[in-house]
């Protein structure tokens, strides 16, 4: 066991404007879990951070019993089977669940790699950008449908992969000069709806305080 760690011990290695991170608490929030969360200083890294993600050396990581976990949606899953009880977060029927971890992937390849260009890009990055996010948003949007949640009536893995992008739509909005909610209505609705669950709420940062992140990471980095 890490010098680190008692028994029994759950620990959340996190930066606060990481929407991977936010998916983990989340998950922790819907499961009941007990949890400190640590924040990290990435030009500063803990050694605690280096010894438990040796390979990518980033957040989050979750420390259960001294035990490293690694990588969100991986964590999300760890989460929900190591807390077995209800609300299960993952679907039970095998082809359900795959399903699920699909549009998972797809979340972390059509919309994290893309959103970076509209909020850190050129002009030119930024517009083509804003076309491949919006594209990602509506291909989403469509899976979504009619149904309260992506999963159907519960809120599940796919919902916990996504709501925490929307912390940040206010910032993709005012540096990709777009307009989220008249593009993907029922996604924004969806958005809302998610809001009212207290395990969102409580892990979500409020959209103006992303801003001033961003705002001062771009200033800081010269990106403006």
């Amino acid at each position: 066991m890490s010098q680190y760690m008692d028994k029994d011990s759950v620990v959340l290695l996190d930066f606060w404007p990481s929407v991977y991170g936010m998916r983990v608490k989340i998950a922790l929030e819907e499961k009941g879990v007990s949890y400190e969360c640590r924040q990290e200083d990435f030009q500063d890294k803990s050694s605690m951070l280096l010894e438990m993600n040796p390979v990518y050396k980033m957040i989050p990581v979750l420390v259960h019993n001294g035990k490293p976990i690694c990588e969100s949606l991986n964590i999300v899953e760890y989460i929900d089977e190591a807390w077995n009880h209800k609300p299960s977060l993952l679907p039970l029927d095998p082809y359900k669940r795959s399903q699920a971890k699909f549009w998972g992937d797809y979340i972390d390849k059509h919309v994290y790699s893309i959103r970076r260009k509209l909020w850190k890009g050129k002009v030119e990055e930024q517009e083509e950008g804003k076309k491949k996010f919006i594209e990602g948003l509506k291909t989403l949007e469509d899976e979504l449908g009619d149904k309260p949640y992506f999963g159907g009536d519960e809120f599940g893995y796919v919902d916990v992969a996504l709501i925490p992008f929307t912390s940040w739509f206010y910032t993709y909005e005012i540096y990709g000069k777009l307009s989220i909610e008249k593009e993907c209505p029922k996604l924004v609705a969806w958005a809302k709806r998610c809001m009212e669950k207290e395990s969102v709420a409580k892990s979500l940062p409020h959209p103006h305080k992303i801003y001033g992140f961003a705002m001062q990471y771009k200033q800081k980095h010269r990106l403006e």
